[in-house]
């Protein structure tokens, strides 16, 4: 297996289609990735939220990323719709690139069957050409979970930190049969043992693009 090094990431771009997506797919890695370095800038955009779910965002980014210096900022599109609002999705991208240069992006995966979540992916890839982009997983009823090919290593206490977030702050969830601390532990278990971690915890992404950097 080989490694990769994210230890000189300084600018961070997040993007969720709902309010606890970056938390789910990311949240972990985001921990780690503080924990190295005490520079990184974040930019966290949330794209679908009605007045209470935007609270439970901004309250749950704030939580994440602490006194980091960092962007949260959470839009308010139709849960759903993003396909069919086409224009307006596709302009809030084209402003972000204006305002913000990534060293590395996490973003929805491709193969992901919300509707919302693939435009999001799609538009990312249309908007960033040249960046480091990071695909991530939502556990779901589709099923839609595959083979990553990109693993994040945890902690205890990053998974731990995480899921208690998540069960802390998005209680508009937790009526919901598949927002529970179980599955939110069960898949980093998972990832981690296809990883052969030395922890318990892992996160996994879909790398589709990798560029080696090469010195003159």
């Amino acid at each position: 297996m080989i490694s990769c090094n994210l230890n000189r990431v300084k600018r961070v771009l997040c993007v969720g289609a709902h309010s606890d997506d970056i938390e789910i797919g990311c949240g972990g890695t985001v921990l780690w990735m503080i924990e190295q370095s005490k520079s990184i800038e974040f930019y966290w955009l949330v794209l679908s939220s009605n007045p209470r779910r935007a609270k439970e965002a901004e309250h749950s980014a704030n939580a994440f990323l602490s006194a980091r210096d960092k962007t949260v900022v959470v839009k308010s599109f139709r849960d759903g719709f993003f396909p069919y609002l086409g224009p307006p999705v596709k302009e809030c991208f084209e402003q972000l690139k204006k305002v913000f240069t990534p060293d590395v992006i996490f973003t929805h995966c491709r193969h992901d069957l919300h509707q919302d979540h693939r435009l999001v992916c799609e538009l990312t890839w249309n908007t960033f050409r040249d960046h480091f982009i990071l695909e991530y997983e939502i556990p779901k009823y589709d099923a839609d979970l595959r083979s990553p090919n990109f693993f994040v290593p945890l902690s205890e206490t990053h998974a731990r930190k995480k899921v208690k977030t998540l069960m802390r702050y998005f209680t508009t969830q937790q009526n919901k049969q598949w927002f529970s601390e179980e599955l939110f532990y069960g898949l980093m278990r998972l990832r981690a043992t296809e990883a052969a971690s030395a922890t318990r915890y892992a996160e996994a992404f879909y790398c589709r693009k990798v560029l080696l950097g090469t010195t003159n």
